[in-house]
């Protein structure tokens, strides 16, 4: 059996037997209790729990619309690693869903973070919609960001996965 989550146009399918996975930021306690706290808390896009480690995924999808805001990708990633981190140590111990609580307490049991950022952007290069962003130095910065987190995180797409990310992808 397997766990499919769908964010946008990608479909992520998980193990139900190697681990857990579930779509933080559609967590009511997210929704409802974090963000209102501190008005604009920021969250990765899913939380996959194997038995070794926590996976915290970011997704990001431009094969047909471009990168619009301003800020550093790498930043953006630190911040929601960062905010989703304290997010799950929150929920752990006031979220309203028991399973949400439940899943908090599994994923911070682990006693490894990892960081992916899945970047889906044109195969063929066009003036319309260029690979606008460098892979090797988005990861380059998450590295410098992230150190203390994950000293060796991932930027990948569906058709560069490493073996030790058990999901896959289609879309």
């Amino acid at each position: 059996m397997t766990m499919e989550i769908t964010e946008d146009r990608l479909t992520f399918s998980f193990p139900d037997d190697q681990g857990q996975a579930s779509k933080y930021d559609d967590w009511s306690f997210y929704r409802n209790q974090l963000t209102n706290a501190f008005g604009s808390s920021k969250a990765m896009d899913i939380i996959w729990v194997d038995k070794q480690q926590t996976w915290l995924i970011e997704i990001k999808d431009y094969r047909t619309d471009r990168r619009t805001k301003p800020m550093d990708l790498g930043e953006e990633l630190a911040l929601k690693v960062r905010d989703t981190l304290a997010g799950l140590v929150a929920a752990r111990c006031n979220a309203n869903d028991a399973g949400e609580r439940q899943f908090a307490t599994t994923a911070l049991k682990k006693k490894r973070f990892r960081v992916v950022l899945h970047l889906e952007q044109p195969r063929k290069h066009s003036k319309l919609f260029p690979r606008a962003i460098d892979p090797s130095k988005v990861k380059l910065k998450l590295k410098q960001w992230l150190k203390a987190i994950d000293a060796h995180p991932s930027v990948v797409d569906q058709h560069s996965l490493t073996p030790s990310m058990e999901w896959s992808v289609k879309g």
